[in-house]
């Protein structure tokens, strides 16, 4: 007698289970990351308060969040306020392909930590394995030149989170778009709560 193979979903009940998914993962990055958010926010509002600006970087969907996040500090998000500097280290094509071709893919975004970064800037590194080589090579030039890395991972955390001051880790992602989903919601709630809550001095914000 032949095994019968169990059906598979439908379209539909495949999507609501990638949509649950999505929730899940998002729920539990809350539950053990929802602290450290805040922290994240405060920094960034502290680094902007002392004229530091954000660094941001990450390879593919990762790119795409860098310039993302460096659109809404330097645009606005809901909270109506001064451009603040944020540079995503992933749009400068000659750069990128200069650097590529003379030194290597892993120094694409170091050369440019060196060159643009300074101490009391903040770098935020986004990988969902948390091993991209040139990540990894860049959060350290970070460190070495005094600038805080907030590192956006997702599984284990992978080496960039011993390697970050502060990890959001998305621990329940099971692939790279699960993670990246939660990777937005944090990105769009660190850029709300410190617009909201820790950008403006404390007079500023009874005033």
């Amino acid at each position: 007698m032949k095994a019968t193979l169990s059906a598979s979903p439908s379209a539909s009940e495949y999507l609501i289970r990638t949509a649950q998914e999505s929730a899940a993962a998002r729920e539990v990055f809350l539950k053990e990351e929802g602290a450290k958010l805040v922290q994240v926010a405060k920094l960034l509002g502290e680094c902007f308060r002392g004229d530091g600006k954000i660094l941001i970087l990450g390879n593919g969907g990762s790119a795409s969040d860098a310039q993302h996040m460096s659109g809404e500090l330097i645009g606005k998000m809901l909270v109506a306020r001064r451009p603040l500097p944020a540079i995503a280290l992933t749009t400068d094509t000659s750069v990128l392909t200069a650097v590529g071709n003379d030194f290597g893919y892993d120094e694409i975004f170091s050369k440019q930590i060196l060159a643009l970064g300074r101490k009391g800037d903040v770098v935020f590194a986004i990988s969902t394995s948390g091993n991209s080589a040139n990540v990894l090579v860049a959060v350290k030039a970070a460190k070495q030149i005094g600038c805080k890395v907030v590192a956006l991972t997702g599984g284990s955390g992978g080496e960039l989170r011993a390697l970050a001051d502060f990890c959001l880790n998305v621990s329940q992602g099971q692939n790279s778009c699960r993670i990246q989903e939660t990777h937005i919601f944090a990105i769009h709630s660190i850029v709300d709560l410190m617009d909201r809550y820790f950008l403006r001095t404390q007079s500023e914000g009874q005033s």
